[in-house]
C-alpha cells in the first residue's frame, strides 16, 4: 500500500481577503512562510520518502520550507497539482463577484475548470505516484479544493465538503481493495498562536 499524505499550502494575502485565487499564481505572506514552517517542522519528525508538489508558488513554496527539513528527500514538481480554475472569478471577492455579475453568478458560464477535467488530470498525477512509489510515503503539497476532489475521488464511502485549512495535513493509504482516509485536515502543528 501506499501512503498520501496532501498538504494545503500556507496561508496567502489573497486568502485572508477571501479573493479566488485558483490558476492566479499568487505567493505566501509572511505569516504563510510561518505557517509552512510549523508544518515542516511536524513532518521532519515522520517519515516521508518523496515530495511532490504544484508549481504555483503558494504550494511549491511550502513543499521547498518542507524540503529543506527533510535532507535527501526528493522534490518533484508537477502542474496537475495545481488549483482548480476559477475562470473570470479569479481575484475576486464574493461581494465583487455579487456585485458585478448578480447573486446568482454560480449559475453563470464563469469558465471554471470542468470538473472532468480536474478528475482527470488529477487522478493521473496520483496513478503515476502510487505506481511509481508503490509501498512508500509520499507528500502532495497542493490546493485547498483540488485535495478536496481528490479525497472525493479516492475515498468513495464518505463525502468531504469541508474546506480544508492552510498547511492542514490530510493522510489517506491507498490500498488494492479499499482507500481509507487516515487522518483529515489536522492542523496540531498550529495549536499555539502564530
Amino acid at each position: 500500500m501506499t501512503i498520501i499524505g496532501f498538504v494545503r499550502h500556507g496561508v496567502t494575502a489573497w486568502n485572508k481577503e477571501g479573493r479566488a485565487q485558483g490558476h492566479t499564481d499568487v505567493p505566501l505572506d509572511e505569516e504563510g512562510i510561518e505557517m509552512a514552517n510549523r508544518v515542516a517542522d511536524r513532518l521532519a519528525n515522520e517519515n516521508w520518502d518523496v515530495i511532490y508538489t504544484s508549481h504555483l508558488k503558494r504550494a511549491s513554496k511550502t513543499a521547498e520550507i518542507i524540503a529543506e527539513k527533510m535532507p535527501g528527500v526528493e522534490l518533484v514538481e508537477d502542474p496537475r497539482l495545481q488549483e482548480i480554475g476559477g475562470g473570470m472569478v479569479e481575484g475576486t471577492t464574493e461581494a465583487e463577484r455579487i456585485k458585478k455579475w448578480g447573486k446568482d453568478w454560480r449559475e453563470l458560464d464563469m469558465g471554471f475548470e470542468r470538473q472532468e477535467d480536474i478528475i482527470t488530470r488529477g487522478l493521473a498525477s496520483i496513478n503515476k505516484i502510487r505506481n511509481k512509489h508503490e509501498g512508500k510515503r509520499v507528500l502532495v503539497v497542493s490546493h485547498g479544493s483540488f485535495i478536496k476532489r481528490m479525497l472525493n475521488e479516492l475515498i468513495v464511502d464518505t463525502v468531504y465538503e469541508k474546506s480544508l485549512d492552510n498547511t492542514s495535513l490530510t493522510i489517506i493509504e491507498l490500498a488494492d481493495d479499499k482507500n481509507i482516509c487516515q487522518l483529515f485536515n489536522c492542523t496540531a502543528h498550529l495549536s499555539h498562536s502564530l
